[in-house]
């Protein structure tokens, strides 16, 4: 699993980490039935897209930590609030998967460039970002 989906399914919550379920197998004993005889299943009707409040949501998990992180401004601050490795090795490997193609060495200039980068790819994916936080 890649770092911003981890990030994104601390915040989106578990209808982000749910995986469909596994088809099911075929009765043991015998060959599964042919398309001909098998009776029709019907395909799942896809989830509707529930919209995200990012800022509520890390609001409420920033009230239930005992560390003060600014998670608003800093990609360090909302990896740890989030409950992840915010080492710069991990966030050298988010700048790769997001695409920066800045100096990974400046890191600070990198780490601006994430926080931005991950709240519009939270807004892409269904969250409700603050418009502050995209410019």
């Amino acid at each position: 699993m890649s770092i911003f989906s981890k990030i994104k399914d601390a915040i989106f919550g578990s209808q982000a980490a749910a995986k469909p379920s596994a088809p099911p197998t075929p009765p043991t004993g015998g060959r599964p039935p042919s398309a001909s005889t098998a009776p029709a299943q019907p395909k799942p009707a896809p989830a509707p897209s529930q919209v995200v409040d990012v800022e509520a949501a890390l609001e409420k998990m920033a009230a239930g930590n005992a560390q003060k992180l600014n998670w608003r401004t800093s990609i360090v601050d909302l990896m740890k609030l989030v409950g992840m490795d915010s080492s710069l090795e991990n966030r050298k490997e988010l700048a790769r998967e997001l695409g920066y193609t800045g100096d990974p060495g400046d890191s600070a200039a990198m780490n601006i460039w994430l926080h931005k980068r991950v709240m519009k790819e939270l807004a892409a994916h269904g969250g409700k970002v603050p418009a502050n936080m995209l410019d």
